[in-house]
């Protein structure tokens, strides 16, 4: 199985698995607030990081400088090391859908791929003719 089968694959699964889980009704988005100070030093930068409604990972500098769109979680995280470097950022998981609200500083391709989970979603979901 090449890498790009691989990739495929797991988009797929992530729009079924989205599909799946997103409510009949508009699920709250969190809000992306900045943290208060009595919770993280200013000194700290802070990063969101969390699925949106495509099922894709979203890191979000907590004061919306910087953000991205990412296949898997573990790349939002090296991205978020990577924008706050040399030191390490706190990183935070709303457990509600979250949605880039910045530009995409990410994954460039995945824009593409988002568009294409979504369209896969709305086939699967629909009912048979």
């Amino acid at each position: 199985m090449t890498l790009q089968m691989c990739e495929e694959a797991a988009m797929a699964a992530i729009a079924l698995q989205a599909a799946h889980r997103r409510p009949k009704t508009r699920q709250a988005q969190a809000m992306l607030k900045p943290l208060d100070p009595d919770v993280l030093s200013a000194a700290i930068p802070a990063f969101f990081i969390g699925r949106n409604s495509a099922g894709l990972w979203v890191a979000r500098e907590a004061n919306g400088r910087i953000g991205g769109l990412f296949l898997f979680k573990s790349s939002a995280v090296e991205f978020a090391n990577r924008q706050s470097a040399p030191t390490r950022c706190a990183l935070v998981f709303p457990t509600e859908t979250i949605e880039l609200d910045v530009e995409n500083r990410g994954n460039p391709l995945i824009v593409l791929a988002e568009g294409a989970m979504r369209l896969l979603a709305r086939m699967t979901t629909r009912p048979p003719a």
